[in-house]
């Protein structure tokens, strides 16, 4: 069975940082990228990062670029959250697409930064 298992979350002040963890499990997590979504209430989800399986390379959402850092080992992926702002606010989801298989969500962390 896949599953994805997100950590991590809380509340932060503005320019704070948290550090996100997805454990996965039931899937060789060798083979196949992870990304970071959010999504932030009245608003739909968005990607915010991924990393490759390959060569480890990344993407970013263009808001998060500088603040964000994502990485991965040992069938976890991490997200590094630095100088946090208010609207970073949001449900955090880590997400893997097994090709031919299906997308699995894990049930997502809660960040909350205030101002």
């Amino acid at each position: 069975e896949v599953q994805l298992v997100e950590s991590g979350g809380g509340l932060v002040q503005a320019g704070g940082s948290l550090r996100l963890s997805c454990s996965a499990s039931g899937f060789i997590f060798d083979d196949y990228a992870i990304g970071w979504f959010r999504q932030a209430p009245g608003k739909e989800r968005e990607g915010v990062s991924a990393i490759s399986n390959s060569d480890g390379s990344t993407v970013y959402k263009d808001s998060v670029k500088g603040r964000f850092t994502i990485s991965r080992e040992n069938n976890k992926v991490y997200l590094q959250m630095n100088s946090l702002k208010p609207e970073d606010t949001a449900v955090y989801f880590c997400n893997v697409d097994l090709y031919g298989v299906g997308s699995y969500w894990g049930q997502g962390t809660q960040v909350t930064v205030s101002s």
